[in-house]
């Protein structure tokens, strides 16, 4: 299936446009390495651009009633329903995902959070506080914070930014979005429907370019109210300190592991390893990075294991039914799990099943679902955030070692346990440092509802996105207090 080659540009103040330099490059996809697409590679002046269109429709945009903006939220969900098809399709060309099996399932999801916003934004509430003084009214009211930088990675380039974009608006924010280069066509069809929307000009705008440069650049603005940013913690920290004195919402890296205790119902534990370790081929801040398996059920987990990946995950061609895992986005994330995979086996590991690049296939992004027993807990891929399809093991004695091995690491956004004891699995909770904890759940588990986001003073984040929870980090209290007048 080759698709028509897409001419990505710029969208900025109400009008597509060229990169104000002429520049363009070519995006391949990974499926089978053909040309996709031809993307404006934008510069700073590109960004400067988009953030003054952005800041010149704030208070017009802001100045709509809730519900006239959330009747524009439910026509951008409408187009995308209209689009489901091409927004799947292209996904998967682009990104690599496979198409029944998670490009639609994002689709779908994405048109959920146009939905979900629009419905948050008409019920945000402030409250009225008691005053100590007769006749005094306190109000809290929430306002809009001003234009939002919005930066988005590869691995799920349409619901990571619906889940900011979305409330963003809905609140009353304009925003300038610049997506993961390596998904910047599939990002601009998106930006298409919400065009097609008819938003106001500048109340949202588009830029594509290397992070270097238009990420920086609109992180930095003098004129950006916030800046959103989901993606490495490196590059998260140059953003939150070129960023500093604005709201940030940062969703970064992880390595949570998946804990399986001495009385867990073990095929539910499988289970969730296969869901964690391989949806979207690892490449998820959500992975299951780790799996710390009590000793005493090691040999059982094991062989179960072995056997639901020989039988149920399916590397292949994306657009094949029977596929459950496709190519990896980019030659990046690919030497990097060569990396973490070599570094394990020189320290001790066991390659029980995979263990490098396939072989067979257009590309040579398409890596096989590895496990590694008796992994080191000193090796890389222990340590960091591989983001590849690997399930690392490692035995451990008791529910304290657990919590431990968990907070050794700098991360703190997932991690999950399974186990039958409720009390077992909510003193892991309690014990340790993760902004979600899963008991009887993947660590890839959450409802979009939901509040997620890293544990403070961790390597993994600030903020909340899910929900109301990302309409009040995109807004803040105005306190109002009202007094009688005394002539």
């Amino acid at each position: 299936m080759n698709p028509t080659p897409r001419t990505v540009r710029h969208f900025i103040d109400g009008a597509w446009r060229e990169a104000d330099s002429g520049r363009t490059v070519e995006a391949s996809s990974p499926v089978d390495g053909q040309v996709i697409g031809t993307v404006a590679d934008g510069d700073r002046e590109d960004a400067r651009r988009a953030v003054s269109a952005a800041r010149a429709a704030f208070d017009s945009w802001s100045g709509r009633t809730a519900y006239e903006r959330a009747e524009v939220l439910h026509r951008i969900a409408d187009v995308c329903s209209s689009r489901r098809d091409e927004l799947a399709e292209t996904l998967t060309h682009d990104q690599g995902k496979p198409l029944l099996a998670e490009a639609y399932p994002e689709v779908d999801d994405l048109i959920g959070y146009w939905t979900m916003a629009a419905e948050d934004a008409v019920r945000l509430e402030g409250s009225l506080p008691p005053s100590r003084n007769p006749g005094t009214m306190a109000l809290l009211v929430r306002r809009p914070l001003g234009p939002v930088a919005v930066i988005t990675p590869w691995n799920w380039p349409y619901t990571m930014p619906a889940q900011v974009v979305a409330p963003g608006l809905a609140t009353g924010n304009t925003v300038v979005w610049t997506p993961a280069p390596s998904t910047s066509v599939c990002s601009e069809l998106l930006m298409e429907c919400i065009v097609e929307a008819d938003l106001p000009p500048g109340v949202c705008n588009f830029v594509t370019g290397p992070g270097p440069e238009v990420g920086d650049e609109i992180a930095g603005h003098s004129d950006v109210a916030a800046v959103a940013f989901v993606g490495s913690t490196a590059t998260g920290r140059s953003v939150a300190a070129r960023s500093a004195g604005k709201t940030q919402l940062l969703e970064l890296g992880n390595n949570g592991p998946i804990v399986v205790m001495d009385d867990a119902e073990v095929e539910s534990a499988i289970e969730g390893v296969l869901v964690g370790a391989f949806l979207c081929g690892g490449q998820s801040c959500a992975a299951a990075e780790r799996i710390l398996v009590h000793e005493t059920i090691h040999e059982e987990l094991v062989g179960g294991l072995l056997d639901a990946v020989t039988r149920e995950v399916r590397l292949g061609d994306p657009f094949a039914e029977s596929t459950t895992m496709g190519p990896l986005n980019n030659e990046a994330v690919a030497e990097k799990m060569d990396a973490h995979v070599r570094d394990a086996v020189e320290t001790g590991a066991t390659v029980l099943v995979g263990g490098e690049r396939a072989g067979r296939f257009p590309t040579d992004l398409y890596w096989q679902a590895t496990i590694l027993d008796n992994v080191d807990p000193g090796s890389v891929v222990a340590r960091e955030e591989t983001f590849g399809p690997v399930a690392p093991l490692i035995k451990i004695r008791s529910l304290e070692d657990a919590i431990e091995s968990t907070n050794a690491l700098d991360y703190g956004l997932l991690s999950a346990i399974y186990t039958r004891d409720l009390g077992t699995g909510l003193r892991f909770a309690e014990g340790v440092r993760s902004g979600v904890v899963n008991i009887n759940e993947s660590s890839n588990y959450w409802e979009t509802q939901l509040p997620f986001g890293g544990r403070a003073g961790t390597s993994s984040g600030v903020g909340r996105v899910g929900g109301r929870f990302a309409a009040e980090q995109l807004t803040e209290l105005q306190t109002v207090i009202v007094s009688p007048a005394k002539g």
